[in-house]
């Protein structure tokens, strides 16, 4: 795995909310959100969270260090 690469993993236990993946199976993050956004605008469902990939759902390994400011970046830009 390249430590740079942001890689996601649908949980087994959300299987079900995402018939077209496949639990457990390392992916680049960025293509399993182009995959999910597209199968959200097709299906005319709406992303239950904020975001497409809930930490809940997904779990993530690998990518670049985040620090605090680009974390609160997204709340900053986001209206109260």
């Amino acid at each position: 795995m390249n430590t740079m690469t942001r890689e996601a993993k649908l949980r087994p236990e959300f299987a079900g909310l995402y018939p077209a993946l496949q639990p457990g199976v390392w992916v680049a993050a960025t293509d399993l959100g182009h995959q999910l956004l597209l199968w959200h605008l097709t299906a005319g469902l709406p992303p239950e969270g904020e975001r497409i990939m809930s930490e809940e759902h997904f779990e993530f390994r690998g990518g670049a260090q985040r620090n605090g400011a680009w974390v609160n970046q997204r709340n900053e830009r986001t209206p109260q």
